[in-house]
């Protein structure tokens, strides 16, 4: 039987891992992760790439711009389970005119548990009106952290 298992993303690629241990309150009786509980660990690596490009979710309601998940497609592959160490993969895949990140979930031995991407779009605060291109203060987060790389 052969398993996917994890391999890096591309070295140009803008992306995160996030270490996290499954807790007690996540799984159902038979130790089993509650599937809704991935969007959670999705949110978590999101977290961390937003913060990588200095652009979290403080910043963003700060510039007048909030960013709904307007798509969301999982995939289920094996199931994690109560204290398993996982490894949560986020990486920016567009941010011209929407936000779009893919998560992949690994276990220790690198064995893929779950794939997801989130789409988000631009909304601004003042005027409640969905962006169809990437505010100017993303796509030069973006472009300042591959400048530093």
């Amino acid at each position: 039987m052969t398993h996917d298992v994890y391999t890096p993303f591309q070295t140009h690629c803008l992306s995160v891992e996030t270490l996290i241990n499954v807790p007690f309150f996540d799984v159902d009786s038979m130790g089993v992760t509650w599937h809704g509980h991935y969007l959670k660990y999705f949110e978590l690596g999101r977290c961390d790439l937003l913060k990588k490009i200095d652009y979290t979710y403080q910043q963003m309601k700060a510039s007048n711009y909030i960013w709904p998940i307007v798509d969301l497609r999982i995939k289920y592959i094996k199931s994690a389970r109560f204290d398993q160490v996982l490894k949560v993969i986020t990486e920016l895949v567009e941010y011209e005119h929407r936000l779009k990140l893919s998560y992949k979930i690994v276990d220790v031995d690198g064995e893929l548990l779950t794939k997801a991407t989130t789409i988000q779009m631009a909304v601004d605060m003042m005027t409640g009106e969905t962006l169809f291109c990437s505010p100017e203060i993303l796509i030069e987060k973006v472009k300042a952290y591959y400048a530093a790389q």
